[in-house]
């Protein structure tokens, strides 16, 4: 039997899992803010899909601090490599994001 807190975090859940990328990057950003302020346990999951927001808006540095936050709350999360690529990708094109 899940305990009540596991139910609210898939409960919001399954509310991230509802918003579709072809809506627009800023109604995703907002409601994966909402989400992570209203969840009783942070979650890698959504830090990571917040990540992918603002890479995919081209807010890099955000991107890459949401990746490290899911990377602080599970090792073993997606973020890792997301964070390992979009670096790579700064590293390569963007080196004056380094010394501005």
């Amino acid at each position: 039997m899940w305990s009540e807190q596991q139910r609210t975090y898939m409960e919001k859940q399954n509310e991230t899992d509802k918003v579709t990328p072809d809506k627009r990057t800023d109604d995703l950003i907002a409601r994966l803010l909402g989400l992570i302020r209203s969840s009783a346990a942070p979650s890698d999951l959504l830090y990571y899909q917040l990540g992918n927001a603002y890479r995919k808006r081209g807010n890099f540095s955000e991107a890459l601090n949401c990746y490290l936050e899911a990377m602080a709350l599970n090792p073993d999360s997606p973020a890792a490599e997301a964070h390992r690529m979009l670096t790579d990708i700064i590293e390569f094109y963007h080196k004056d994001y380094y010394n501005p």
